[in-house]
């Protein structure tokens, strides 16, 4: 499923679901869960976050180059326009990110409904995908160390000297990119864990 499928629809309320078994209600569920964990964890949108990231990080670049550039009217007008070409780069990425988090919250949601219709021990093993997790999980926790120690050693270890506020500015930024970045793979990769241990474990120990 891309990033662009629409997603499954609910389960339908109890009232006017149609399954003519429960074979035929577990072989929906299952087509269902596994094109949700596919448009959660697929290596697709950790690309695309990623790419959303360096195009943010991009965007914050210019801003960066503007605000290191205001020493003369010259220069004070390419960062003008250094500035106006960062915010339109970081603005409509920051919505894309907006955007692509609320996606991922509705198919959490609906991992959640059509988990929670039934249990099948066999198929579910196929929605675990350790594999993804760990490769959402290992390098956003990565990411997320490198960008806290950005942003906690940059300033600490600034030169008053050499180093103006502006440049402390933008490489805190940089390091908060890329803190937030690994922040949302880790969460993404702890929420599947835990709706994986929550909705299909107990079916398994059954």
């Amino acid at each position: 499923m891309s990033s662009r499928s629409p997603l499954p629809p609910p389960p339908p309320p109890v009232e006017i679901r149609a399954w003519r078994d429960r074979n035929a209600l577990l072989a929906d569920r299952a087509q269902v869960l596994d094109a949700l964990v596919k448009a959660y964890l697929g290596a697709g949108r950790l690309g695309l976050l990623w790419l959303w990231a360096a195009l943010f990080a991009l965007g914050w670049s210019l801003v960066g180059a503007a605000l290191t550039s205001l020493t003369d009217v010259l220069t004070a007008i390419v960062g003008g326009v250094l500035l106006v070409l960062g915010l339109s780069v970081m603005i409509p990425t920051g919505l894309a990110v907006g955007f692509g988090l609320r996606k991922d919250r509705r198919i959490h949601e609906l991992l959640c409904q059509w988990g929670e219709l039934d249990r099948d021990p066999v198929l579910d093993r196929n929605l675990r995908r350790p594999g993804l997790n760990l490769a959402w999980l290992l390098p956003s926790t990565v990411l997320c160390g490198v960008g806290l120690v950005v942003c906690l050693v940059l300033p600490a270890s600034a030169d008053p000297r050499h180093d103006t506020y502006a440049v402390v500015v933008y490489g805190m930024g940089l390091g908060l990119i890329c803190w937030l970045t690994g922040l949302i793979g880790v969460v993404k990769a702890a929420a599947h864990r835990r709706w994986v241990l929550r909705s299909l474990a107990r079916g398994v120990r059954r």
